[in-house]
Order: structure tokens, then sequence, then C-alpha cells
């Protein structure tokens, strides 16, 4: 069975800030690469402003553990929400964050 985990995933192959969201990711059997969103991302040791790469197109990706602060962007002064898949909503406000959810 592989690993899943809720993960912070943001887009920087169009800058330092792009489109974020909270969602499960799951790790291939060596750790290596991840998958999400039919997507599989590779590690990469190459760049500061992303860890891993699309296989299939090379877009570059910041995908790291979820914060309990929320504070997950890499460059924060973006003002651009960080959506939440839905089915992690629930489990990312009570185990990441530890509170209710917002609203």
């Amino acid at each position: 069975m592989s690993k899943t985990r809720i993960m912070y995933i943001e887009d920087k192959s169009a800058g330092l800030n792009g489109p974020a969201r909270i969602g499960r990711v799951t790790f291939s059997k060596t750790g290596r690469s991840v998958s999400y969103g039919g997507r599989t991302f590779l590690r990469s040791t190459q760049g500061f402003k992303a860890n891993y790469v699309d296989i299939d197109n090379g877009e570059r990706f910041w995908i790291s553990g979820p914060r309990q602060d929320g504070k997950d962007r890499l460059y924060p002064s973006s003002s651009q929400p960080i959506e939440i898949d839905e089915d992690v909503a629930e489990e990312y406000w009570r185990d990441i964050r530890k509170t209710n959810p917002p609203g």
C-alpha cells in the first residue's frame, strides 16, 4: 500500500508565487516522487524555489508538509488564496491546524 499524506502544493512554473492548494499526495515506494491530481512529480535538487518537477512537462512545484500556523507559502507576500481540497478539509483543520474551519 502506498503512503499518502496531506501536503501543501504550489505551482512555481510562472514565478515566485503561484496557485497553491492543500491536498492529499501519494508517495512512490522509494519516496522520490509523489502523485497528485493525475500528475507525478519527481524530487528535484536543482534550484531553491521548487523542490519537485512534473515528469510530463517539467513544470516546477514546491511541495511540503503543511504548517500548523497556515503560513505555507515560501514567499508569503502573495495575496493569492490557498485552496483546500474538499476531501481533506476536515482532517486538515482538525489534525494540522488544530482548530475549527473558518466560517
